[in-house]
């Protein structure tokens, strides 16, 4: 597949490689790690270039996510208001340890170092909805209103 159709009207335009991104991963999902040749070739940068600035931004997954997307701050105070043991609820009450995505496709947990909620901390992304004041049992019903099942 050629990923260039996604992008080809921001080649020209200066510092393209992260719209590029920008775009590919709004429209797939993802940044595939077969379309960072193209962009590299289309942009007259190595592969190293673009692959380094892929793995630089932790927002650009070089593979699809879950369908609920659940981002955690640990930042530390969110850490200091209780994050660690929301963390450990997360990665139970998700069947999926952080940073990846749950076995059945169902959701993806990641760690984020400041959501900028920190006077509501702990603070919870879930698809983009930025939570404050988590805890566990909301934790519970904000994933299940994002449309994944929490276990009883």
């Amino acid at each position: 597949m050629s990923y260039s159709e996604l992008y080809s009207d921001l080649v020209e335009m200066p510092g393209a490689l992260l719209p590029i991104f920008h775009r590919i991963q709004e429209r797939l999902g993802y940044v595939p790690q077969e379309a960072l040749p193209e962009i590299a070739k289309a942009l007259n940068l190595s592969r190293a270039e673009v692959h380094g600035v892929m793995t630089f931004y932790h927002d650009f997954r070089s593979e699809p996510a879950g369908r609920t997307v659940v981002k955690i701050c640990r930042a530390e105070a969110c850490q200091a208001m209780g994050a660690n043991a929301l963390v450990a609820h997360a990665e139970a009450c998700l069947h999926t340890p952080l940073n990846s995505t749950s076995a059945d496709g169902s959701a993806t947990l990641e760690a984020m170092y400041c959501l900028g909620n920190c006077a509501l901390a702990p603070a919870v992304m879930i698809n983009g909805d930025l939570k404050g004041r988590v805890t566990p049992a909301r934790f519970d019903a904000l994933v299940a209103a994002a449309g994944k099942a929490v276990p009883a």
